[in-house]
């Protein structure tokens, strides 16, 4: 709503508050302490599970019966998160979960154990994006990336104390399609089509669209059909980065994933369709929620490698952010001021 006065500029009317855009589902409870005690028995069981769960990587000492029941923990607290975010069925959801990892704890079936611990990669890393708020600055996007990053690091914990024999490359590659399906089923709707973004921020989605792919199918043909000197090169270089700094970053982490975390939850601060710059953020955090499904993996190599890549990530996202959040001049943006919009606290549905 704008305002004018006789011989001035016309100006935003500023009194009139943003709202959610959508309508979301009433509260699961009547009483107010009964809810705070369901978020606080839900934080307590993802901190649980993800110490219990982290002994599996790290030795301290713990009995290794620990593991899977850490595992199982997290993975019905991880589908109680994702559910009440999204105004799911409590009942149907959880219920369905809890009875996969229950069946896995007590069957100890190869089938069952990989299943859940993929469930598990699937619900951490869509959970390590959906329980991002919009970032009006950009301290309060580096606090939104950390938060997604610590949700991400522990759907990988659970995943490597499942202890699951998988098959490597195609659990990831299921996993990372179906993290990706999950994301853009229920971001899609929250982003509510992308007739709201400006030509601006379409090109930008393309833009993503295009690297992810070419990163996709580049690194197929190098594995299938490079020249002897060019996987020789990659292998070398691989292996003295390992060598010399402990780590690999990950170019899906650092190109796409990483940065559509800060400038997903910067654009959400003004348009709803920046949920669909966050389908991309599920990238990286799949990745990271399924480095540790190979038993032989060292954890040292993969917290340096997720650090370099969450370092060299940042850097980007905040120059996209600079690039596309900022005023084109001063003039402009004491002519027109940029829209802004809510969302509902961390722990509340969001439709």
């Amino acid at each position: 709503m704008s305002t004018t006065q006789p011989g001035r500029r016309r100006r935003l009317d500023a009194s009139v508050a943003p709202v959610y855009e959508r309508p979301t589902r009433g509260p699961r409870f009547e009483s107010r302490r009964t809810a705070r005690t369901f978020e606080i028995l839900t934080g307590l069981g993802w901190l649980l599970g993800t110490l219990g769960s982290a002994t599996s990587v790290v030795a301290v000492g713990a009995p290794s019966w620990v593991w899977r029941p850490s595992a199982a923990l997290l993975l019905v607290v991880s589908a109680m998160m994702l559910t009440h975010r999204v105004g799911g069925r409590m009942r149907i959801w959880v219920t369905l979960t809890a009875v996969l990892a229950v069946s896995a704890l007590a069957t100890e079936l190869n089938l069952l154990l990989v299943t859940a611990a993929g469930a598990l990669a699937v619900l951490a890393a869509v959970n390590a994006v959906m329980f991002t708020l919009p970032a009006a600055n950009a301290v309060s996007a580096l606090r939104e990336y950390a938060i997604s990053l610590l949700l991400a690091v522990s759907g990988a914990v659970g995943v490597a104390a499942w202890n699951a024999p998988a098959q490597i490359h195609i659990y990831s590659g299921l996993t990372l399609a179906a993290s990706l399906a999950v994301g853009l089923a229920i971001m899609s709707s929250l982003g509510a089509g992308l007739h709201g973004l400006t030509r601006q921020y379409l090109w930008v989605l393309v833009g993503v669209a295009v690297v992810a792919v070419l990163l996709f199918v580049y690194g197929g043909i190098v594995r299938l059909y490079g020249s002897p000197g060019l996987k020789e090169f990659l292998d070398d270089s691989i292996i003295w980065l390992r060598q010399h700094i402990g780590g690999v970053p990950r170019p899906f982490e650092v190109l796409i994933g990483f940065p559509a975390i800060i400038f997903g939850t910067s654009l959400r601060s003004r348009y709803r369709e920046g949920w669909w710059v966050c389908v991309f953020a599920v990238l990286g955090t799949a990745v990271i929620t399924t480095s540790l499904i190979d038993p032989g993996a060292y954890p040292s190599y993969f917290a340096l490698s997720t650090l370099y890549s969450a370092v060299l990530g940042v850097p980007i996202g905040l120059l996209l952010r600079s690039m596309f959040m900022s005023s084109r001049s001063a003039r402009a943006a004491r002519a027109v001021a940029p829209p802004s919009r809510v969302e509902p606290g961390r722990f509340s549905p969001l439709k």
